[in-house]
Order: C-alpha cells, then structure tokens, then sequence
C-alpha cells in the first residue's frame, strides 16, 4: 500500500476504525483542503474529540505524527490537482450523455486506484503460491460469488487444478478437505460476509493457504488471510454489487492470470489449446 495516498489509505483501513477515529476521518475526506492549513488543535475541535484522539488516528495511518500525516495530505492534495478531475456522483437530472460519461469514470477511477494500492511482493507471493499449488480453489457468495467463477473460468482455460462450487453449504465441505498443498482465492468486497469468513476459518483448519481479494486491510476475513489483495473501489450500503467493484476485483485476478501464464508458460499455452479446440464446435 506504499504506493497509494493517504485519502486512499483512510478509505481501505476505514471499517477498521474507532468511532471516534471514523468522525476524524470523515472530517477529513469533506474538509480535505482545509485540514492542510489546521494546527491539530483546530482538526480537534472541528471534530468535537480531544487532541491525542488525533494523534492516536494519524498513529493508526502508520504517521509518527500529526505534521507528518500533514506533509502526506499535501503529496496527495498535489497529486489530486495535477490529474485531471473527474466526476462521479451520478444525479436524477443527469443527461444520458452525463450519465454515460460518470459511469465511464467511476470504472476507471475504481482501476486507478485498485492499481495504486498494488503491493509487488504480495502480488508475486500469490502467483507463487499459485503456481505451487497443487488445487487452486475458488470461492465468494452473493454478487462475490460471480467474480469467482470468473476467476475458475479464467484459470481452468490454462490448468486443471482449478475448481469452483457454487452451493455455500459445498464451498464449506471442500474447504475443510483441502490440504496444505492446496492455495483458495477468496473474493469478499466487506470482508465481513459470514459464510465467507467460515469458509476462510475451514481453510486455515486444513492448512491450506488463502489468499484474499477484498477491499479493507482489515476485516475479519483479513484475519484468516496469508496474502491480501486489495481492490480499490468505493461502495456503499446501497450498492452492494457494483460493476466497479467487480471491475477492480477482476482486474487484479487477470493480473494473477496473465503472470501464472508466463511462468508456465509452455504447460499453459498447450492447455489453453486444448480447452479453446474442446469447445471450438460449440461455435456457427
């Protein structure tokens, strides 16, 4: 997450908050330009909580400090100027045009960020872990349910150690009978889904590795992770299954495709072959 910036580090920790650390960073994403020139004395009264509550939130973020907390806003409020803005919120008076174009940006903008929050060596510790594997086990429900079998389908072109069950009371059997030399790639956006944090807890059981693709550093599932993948994409309790969401999530599972392909390359390519010329007659 070294790469992100710091309004883009509150969104993915915010669930992991205190209360009082959710009205500090609430203040700050409305009051962004403003905080900058704030003593934390001022930040404090604005937020209606004490001075160390500050300080203990900009300790939270990884700041030694509330004045290096401020220099990281200013690196992001900079940033924020010098990319072009673009605009999201989409309104009942809004023009098919307007509309169009919002939705457009919103799905580049969940990319943009997905991309920034990239950690490099986890991501090359998840597609060894893949490439080791001797299962590799797909798993989510709900709207997570369908970026999973996107992520089988997406795999068992290259490999047959791909595998994917739809039935949650299913996902929770073969979880328990995996082994450890077995990799499940878990796909939550909360992190707080029960049925996907009971899979993630069966797995651990059976000393399987996990790997998860969620939104929030810390969340439950989290917990149960070996190696967390985050998706950059903002999604409110009304939105449950946005596109961007997905977007993001899918996203990051063809980056672990496309890097499984090349470091298996010659076993990939000739399954790839075979499973493109099984269902070649399937098409006029």
């Amino acid at each position: 997450m070294q790469n992100s910036d710091i309004f883009t580090t509150i969104h993915t920790t915010y669930n992991s908050f205190t209360n009082t650390e959710k009205k500090v960073a609430d203040q700050i994403i409305k009051n962004r330009t403003e905080v900058i020139y704030m003593s934390i004395t001022d930040l404090a009264d604005r937020c209606g909580v004490g001075e160390s509550s500050i300080f203990r939130f900009c300790k939270t973020l990884g700041f030694k400090g509330y004045q290096e907390f401020k220099i990281a806003m200013a690196h992001s409020l900079n940033s924020e100027e010098e990319a072009p803005q673009i605009d999201k919120e989409i309104l009942r008076n809004d023009s098919l045009e307007d509309l169009t174009a919002k939705v457009k940006n919103t799905n580049i903008s969940a990319l943009d960020e997905t991309h920034s929050l990239i950690n490099y060596a986890n991501l090359d510790k998840a597609v060894s872990l893949l490439v080791a594997a001797e299962r590799i086990r797909f798993f989510g429900v709900g709207a997570s349910l369908i970026t999973a079998m996107e992520g089988y389908n997406k795999f068992l072109r290259i490999t047959g150690k791909s595998e994917f069950t739809v039935d949650q009371h299913l996902q929770a059997m073969t979880a328990s009978l995996m082994t450890e030399r077995d990799v499940a790639v878990i796909i939550s956006y909360s992190g707080s889904t029960k049925d996907t944090i009971e899979v993630a807890r069966a797995v651990k059981e059976a000393g399987a590795k996990t790997i998860c693709i969620t939104r929030f550093v810390k969340s439950p599932l989290t917990a149960y992770s070996d190696i967390t993948l985050l998706c950059g994409a903002n999604e409110g309790p009304l939105q449950g299954g946005s596109l961007s969401a997905k977007i993001a999530q899918l996203y990051l599972l063809d980056v672990l495709y496309f890097e499984y392909f090349k470091r298996t390359f010659d076993i990939s390519a000739a399954n790839k072959e075979k499973t493109a010329k099984a269902v070649v007659e399937k098409l006029l």
